[in-house]
């Protein structure tokens, strides 16, 4: 014996399963931010100037030197990865034209910011 749904009900049961997927992906989204990147919060608490910086220079220089170093080991076992070695080089270039303004702008920061990280 088949039991029989109408077309309305099996419509609200779509609709309240794609609401819930919905919600789920975006806590799921923020959740695997936090998951991925926890290093990315840390270094911007680390080099902020103020409570809500996340673009000032000195944050970009230090999370680009992070995903830097990632690259660079990744690279050392895939070394025929030459789409991750692009986007490395793509990075230092960035970092190098940060590190250039900042040195125009504020001296002082930049030689503190070139210590911290260990830079030339």
């Amino acid at each position: 014996m088949q039991a029989v749904v109408s077309r309305q009900t099996i419509e609200k049961w779509a609709g309240d399963f794609i609401t819930e997927l919905t919600t789920i992906g975006s806590r799921n989204k923020e959740l695997n931010k936090k998951m991925l990147y926890p290093q990315k919060e840390n270094i911007i608490k680390k080099f902020a100037s103020h409570q809500n910086d996340t673009g000032s220079p000195q944050v970009q220089i230090a999370i680009l030197t992070s995903e830097i170093k990632e690259l660079t080991g990744h690279l050392r076992t895939h070394k025929k990865d030459h789409s991750s070695r692009r986007g490395l080089i793509r990075k230092v270039n960035e970092r190098r034209r940060l590190l250039k303004y900042l040195e125009r702008e504020d001296a002082k920061s930049a030689k503190k910011l070139k210590d911290a990280l260990e830079l030339k």
